[in-house]
């Protein structure tokens, strides 16, 4: 009998993006409509630049935001969901029902 590995490159999305907190703050100002890093710093008490472009560089890497730099001056950069990104927010959406069903005690 073989043993079943999860696929890694699954994994590793998951637990980097689910493990980051700031992860799902992004998102959840993403779809407020805050696209810019500034105003994503200024809306969150506790998150700071440096953090926020860790975190933006993460999700731009694994294929779930977009960024885009906007030719002006001084530069505009805003970010966006990708496809993939809207599908993979999905899946966190299920993970997340999954969750509140074990915590009512709906699922033992």
């Amino acid at each position: 009998m073989t043993r079943k590995r999860p696929p890694e490159k699954a994994a590793t999305l998951v637990e980097s993006i689910y493990g980051c907190k700031w992860s799902l703050t992004v998102y959840s100002l993403l779809k407020e409509g805050i696209t810019r890093p500034g105003e994503m710093v200024r809306s969150v008490e506790g998150l700071t630049t440096k953090v926020l472009n860790t975190c933006l560089k993460r999700n731009v890497d694994f294929g779930i935001l977009k960024k885009e730099v906007c030719p002006e001056l001084p530069p505009r950069v805003e970010y966006s969901v990708t496809l993939f990104g809207e599908n993979f927010l999905r899946v966190l959406d299920e993970i997340e029902k999954l969750n509140t069903e074990v915590e009512k005690g709906d699922i033992k």
